[in-house]
């Protein structure tokens, strides 16, 4: 029997093994198994290449469990190791026989999993011994056990073994006796070994008798080694790729189309990618795409090797290229991932571009189900951008469909402004804004439906993206200054009459949580509604994304601001506004006079001063004056629109129309309305 110290730079290199190695200790089950898998691979390529003349037999990797002795065995029939192996390949941590034989039958060897030679000491996480007995296939060999027991010492002797390939005994540790149980193990190769080239075989076909299950002589393969996206999609039908997608994700809907992924150069990628229906359901989580390494399973964090908004998707990518590091559980970010990700960009953007082409219809059909998937592309992704302006599709208030080509085509007679200008007025609620859509197709202009939780930021990027285009949306003023063609009308209203109504109209509305309202007047037509209550744009905007991104809270915390704009051409407001000058002309009139007056007397001194280059009077008695006047202006006009219930009325009836008017003040509204007919 010989002994030595295993090849390493520290002696606390177990420790760290055993702890920091790797994130989930679960992993050790996925390195023995894939490594099992490599050993049996390559005897295939060496059987291929006539190196190895003997009797494949049956080729497959078994997992036992030993409750009794306390042991997991991981088990292959592939190409053994001798003394001269086992030096070389666990004695010297991290040499990887992987890459030497990859190397040496790069042109033609089968996939080979294994990439760091570490993945064997990942055993030492959950065991207190480790023992390999191996035979290799080579001609004549001796068979060899090594022993460890986490420490850098081991014992390495001649073993009595008749069937080639490697036994890897684990004998585990007290606090890692959970792997001794079935169930608990069939959950890690279900997870991590479902689909490797070699069936994994783990304890026994169980069926129902006298009560209970119990195991049958059968032995229980946990994975397929033919995977759907190791087959031509040529030889594959819809109801395989339903059947593999309801295999990956149990008690989903069926998804709407796939993409099966299927390239060789400049790097190795496969898999299938499929689009669930999202609609507007916008939750990005980061384990619907699972990673693969040659059909043993790395990762469900998929960041970096998929574009962002590709979270979205479900489904399977596998390739070789992608590197790992020594747990295989975080990629590394380099030129391979990179093209990679942009050529799963690039394969989405084609499908979706000759869905488009083969079948319109159908596509206008699955809009609202992608809508979220490509519009979040298009906000992250600026190729992908670029790509999908051909295919994305904007949907106006009566659910017609237009690419923007075509819309700008739609609109650019009716709806340029007086800049040139081309504005699309759009909705976010068809049945709150019903009011304002009427009245905006009314005057012959289209209006948009966005109602997407993206479209706030959509809005953004299009405008930034579009020559020359600005969206307006439709309750953001009053139906002829949605998109101003012309310069404003006067209001015929004198400055003095301004200051009163302003007063009149603002002291009647009534209070609504946490909204502050701006009054204003113009003179819109006759035959316009009396009032109109329109939000502002900008503002809007900033509260609809900060609903979004809490980053923004600052806009999401302010009240909304609106405008009451009243129309100053509207028979009923011109009443009001006669009837408020025979009430209160000659008594407002000489207030705002006696104010004027005071103001002229406070500018008049305060410019001598500034002329001298002296400090300007504080004036202190003429401005405790004007506030004292402008206090009985308002106590004066309050008192008077306190007995003015169509002023009320036309507040009211604006509040209603834009879906603010609720509770208590509905209720009055009602009551008023009744008592005015």
């Amino acid at each position: 029997m010989a002994t030595g110290k295993i090849g390493v730079t520290t002696e606390n290199i177990f420790p760290v093994i055993k702890k920091f190695l790797y994130s989930d200790h679960e992993i050790f089950l996925r390195e023995l198994v894939s490594n099992a898998v490599d050993a049996t691979q390559k005897l295939r390529t060496l059987a291929t290449f006539g190196e190895f003349k003997g009797e494949l037999g049956t080729l497959d990797v078994r997992v036992d469990v030993d409750k009794e002795k306390g042991t997991l065995t991981v088990t292959d029939r592939g190409i053994g190791m001798d003394r001269e192996d086992v030096d070389k390949y666990i004695n010297q941590i991290a040499f990887s026989g992987a890459e030497e034989f990859l190397e040496k039958y790069k042109d033609n060897a089968n996939n080979i999993i294994g990439h760091f030679g570490l993945g064997f000491y990942s055993a030492f996480m959950v065991s207190k011994k480790v023992e390999i007995r191996s035979l290799s296939y080579k001609e004549g060999a001796k068979g060899v056990l090594w022993t460890c027991d986490g420490s850098p010492e081991y014992s390495m002797e001649d073993y009595d073994k008749s069937d080639r390939g490697t036994e890897i005994v684990l004998y585990l540790d007290d606090d890692s006796k959970e792997f001794l149980e079935q169930q608990r193990i069939d959950t890690l190769l279900r997870k991590y070994c479902r689909f490797l080239p070699v069936p994994v075989i783990s304890g026994k076909v169980q069926e129902w008798k006298d009560g209970k299950m119990e195991d049958t002589d059968k032995d229980k393969v946990v994975n397929a080694t033919e995977p759907l996206w190791t087959k031509k999609p040529a030889d594959l039908t819809d109801e395989d790729y339903l059947q593999f997608y309801h295999e990956l994700m149990p008690g989903q809907d069926d998804p709407m189309f796939w993409i099966h992924l299927n390239v060789d150069y400049p790097f190795t990628l496969t898999g299938i990618l499929y689009f669930p229906k999202i609609k507007n359901e916008f939750d990005v989580r980061k384990d619907r795409i699972q990673l693969y390494c040659n059909q043993v399973f790395v990762t469900d964090q998929v960041e970096g090797v998929v574009p962002e908004f590709m979270t979205l998707m479900q489904g399977v990518i596998d390739s070789p290229d992608i590197p790992l590091n020594v747990s295989r559980s975080y990629l590394q970010a380099d030129t391979a991932v990179k093209k990679i990700s942009g050529y799963i960009s690039k394969k989405v953007a084609e499908k979706l571009d000759s869905m488009f082409k083969s079948d319109r219809k159908a596509f206008e059909d699955k809009w609202d189900d992608i809508k979220v998937f490509i519009e979040y592309g298009m906000l992250t992704d600026e190729k992908f951008f670029e790509s999908a302006r051909k295919f994305y599709l904007l949907k106006d208030v009566n659910d017609k469909y237009f690419t923007l080509d075509e819309y700008h085509t739609l609109v650019e007679g009716e709806q340029k402004d007086k800049d040139g200008r081309l504005i699309y007025l759009y909705a976010t609620d068809k049945t709150a804004q019903h009011s304002y859509i009427k009245a905006a197709e009314e005057k012959g202009y289209s209006v948009l439906l966005l109602d997407g939780q993206l479209e706030p930021h959509m809005v953004g990027l299009l405008e930034s993206k579009l020559e020359n285009v600005g969206f307006v949306r439709v309750d953001s003023d009053t139906p002829e200054r949605l998109i101003r063609k012309e310069e404003e009308k006067s209001t015929g209203l004198t400055e003095n009459q301004t200051e009163v109504l302003t007063i009149l109209f603002r002291s009647q509305i009534p209070e609504v949580d946490k909204a502050e309202f701006m009054v204003g007047f113009d003179a819109i037509s006759a035959d316009a509604a009396p009032a109109t209550v329109t939000q502002n744009e900008f503002m809007r905007r900033m509260k609809d994304m900060a609903a979004m991104q809490p980053g923004m809270s600052f806009y999401g915390d302010m009240p909304a601001n609106y405008s009451l704009t009243v129309n100053t051409d509207q028979p009923a407001v011109k009443t009001i506004i006669e009837e408020a000058d025979k009430a209160l002309g000659s008594e407002t009139g000489a207030i705002l006079k006696e104010i004027s007056d005071l103001n002229a007397e406070i500018s008049a001194a305060s410019k001598e001063a500034q002329d001298k280059k002296e400090k300007a009077p504080e004036m202190k008695e003429q401005n405790e004056k004007v506030a004292e006047l402008r206090k009985k202006l308002d106590e004066t006009v309050k008192g008077y629109a306190a007995g003015q219930p169509k002023v009320r009325q036309v507040i009211d009836l604006a509040l209603l129309q834009s879906g603010l008017l609720k509770g208590a003040a509905l209720s009055e509204f009602i009551s008023r309305s009744a008592r005015l007919l």
